[in-house]
């Protein structure tokens, strides 16, 4: 932002323009529900063409304002405020901009004295990289449908476009299947260490993926096949190699559970439920996970691969799976995810050099649930410890060694939840390093500097302490030595929520 341009003032008589859309009108009023709880302001949205003063804030749609659908252009002046982009994508992401502009104080639900100054400028802006996702495992431990949007909602606070949902594992199979209805209300009744368990129904899962889409992110679910299988074998025993249904497990070791991928039952069922998976996913990417099958010979994962990516091709999504698929034949337009620990896979390379592309999430720099030491009290180590600066200090585009920058589709970080069984668990293990993802996703490689990055983090502890965000104060990181908790004005201060056990937050 330039310093020889009068500052922009959000004051009470502002009112929201935007072009007459109606995919740009939804991001105004994404922008006034976001903006009204902290400010008080009523913050009406109105057309560009409405009568009225020129000033406030506009939000525009121009096919020459960037390049690119989630491009956009933000200046700010004296008297307006104006964000301008080819898409209402880009028009979401010059809020979020504005948002992070705008003083920490904006994230109380409950009106502040402000004021509420925007430095003036411009910025022109666009992402590195297409996708740009996290990961929420919900069959590990079961999240109910409002605490999932919680999850969207601060994976669009960073620009992240894709949320990929792990809906089946061992423990609990997570969403309503009409043709085989046991792996529901069987499958998902069961999660890591007991309990109730859950699964979504097609009204459930509607909701997620229109929540998502209305913050300009994409459902990719996951129906990770043939192995971590064992919920779905306990709800249809005739699926398992020997005909007999498992008892529930809660346990949480890998590789052991498979479907028998000799019989012709498996791939109708298969295809019944990767069918109405596609049917209720308006994105593009099924998963099919693929990963730790180790008691299904080579051969036999082979053939199930090769049957398997016909069906997807079949719904007329795009295939996304784990890279163990790597070795397998090859179907257009695959994408394989990365979750290696190590830079140089020659088996991932050859296979993107037969056309594949790749989605990076190693294990020691993009696992969210990696512990960030030995003392964190959640989370697992296999990948080693998971600091900030590991998680930021690393470029997805020359990260595998003869994978070129443009066989990557982009970056993900997941949360497994073996050791995660609420949102304020999950929010402590996403930030601070679900920024330092979202940052390589979206910024040049030639904008990577750790030192500042860790500054400009540091100032987002106010933020998230005043939407009530559970984090860890990572010693790497230079926070503010107070960070004011929010509070009602008079009332007495308390302790800095992240310094706490970590909470169970509600939306």
């Amino acid at each position: 932002m330039g310093d020889a341009v009068e500052s922009f003032t959000l004051a009470a008589d502002v009112v929201i323009r935007v072009t007459a859309d109606p995919a740009a009108v939804a991001v105004a009023e994404y922008l006034a529900q976001l903006l009204r709880p902290g400010t008080g302001y009523q913050l009406p949205v109105a057309s560009v063409d409405a009568a009225g003063a020129a000033g406030g804030i506009a939000l525009l749609l121009d096919p020459d304002a960037g390049a690119g659908r989630e491009s956009y252009r933000l200046d700010s002046t004296a008297d307006r405020l104006t964000i301008t982009a080819p898409a209402a994508a880009g028009l979401f992401y010059g809020v979020q901009t504005l948002r992070q502009l705008l003083p920490p104080a904006i994230e109380h639900q409950t009106p502040q004295p402000g004021p509420w100054v925007v430095a003036g400028g411009r910025i022109a802006d666009a992402p590195r990289f297409a996708y740009r996702g996290a990961m929420l495992d919900v069959a590990r431990h079961f999240f109910p449908v409002d605490e999932v949007l919680r999850v969207v909602d601060h994976i669009a606070r960073y620009k992240l476009n894709h949320l990929h949902l792990h809906l089946t594992d061992d423990q609990g199979w997570r969403i309503a299947i009409d043709s085989w209805p046991r792996l529901g209300s069987v499958g998902g009744a069961s999660q890591v260490g007991g309990g109730p368990g859950g699964y979504y129904t097609k009204a459930d899962y509607t909701r997620i993926v229109e929540y998502a889409a209305s913050r300009h992110i994409t459902v990719v679910p996951e129906i990770d096949l043939p192995g971590h299988t064992h919920a779905a074998l306990t709800a249809y025993g005739e699926l398992s190699r020997d005909g007999v249904a498992p008892p529930p497990y809660d346990g949480t070791d890998v590789g052991f559970s498979a479907v028998d991928t000799a019989s012709e039952l498996t791939y109708a069922f298969v295809d019944d439920v990767l069918s109405e998976v596609a049917a209720l996913t308006p994105g593009p990417y099924l998963h099919v996970g693929g990963d730790e099958a180790f008691t299904v010979p080579a051969a036999d994962y082979a053939a199930f691969v090769d049957r398997v990516q016909r069906l997807v091709a079949r719904t007329g999504k795009t295939i996304v799976a784990w890279h163990q698929f790597a070795s397998t034949v090859h179907a257009p337009g695959r994408v394989l995810q990365y979750w290696g620990t190590t830079p140089l896979d020659a088996v991932v390379a050859d296979a993107v050099r037969r056309g594949a592309r790749v989605i990076l999430s190693p294990g020691d720099r993009a696992y969210l649930d990696m512990k960030y030491t030995a003392e964190t009290r959640l989370g697992k180590d296999w990948a080693g410890f998971v600091d900030v600066q590991s998680a930021y200090d690393w470029d997805p585009g020359s990260y595998l060694v003869d994978v070129p920058e443009e066989a990557v589709l982009g970056l993900e970080a997941p949360l497994w939840t073996e050791t995660i069984t609420s949102v304020g668990d999950a929010e402590y293990m996403m930030f601070p390093r679900l920024p330092a993802i979202a940052e390589l996703g979206w910024s040049p490689a030639s904008a990577y500097d750790w030192n500042a990055f860790r500054h400009r983090l540091a100032a987002q502890a106010p933020r998230w302490t005043a939407a009530g965000i559970a984090f860890h104060r990572s010693p790497e990181v230079p926070w503010p030595a107070v960070v004011p908790s929010p509070r009602r004005p008079g009332a007495a201060a308390t302790a800095n929520p992240a310094e706490l056990p970590i909470p169970s937050v509600g939306r």
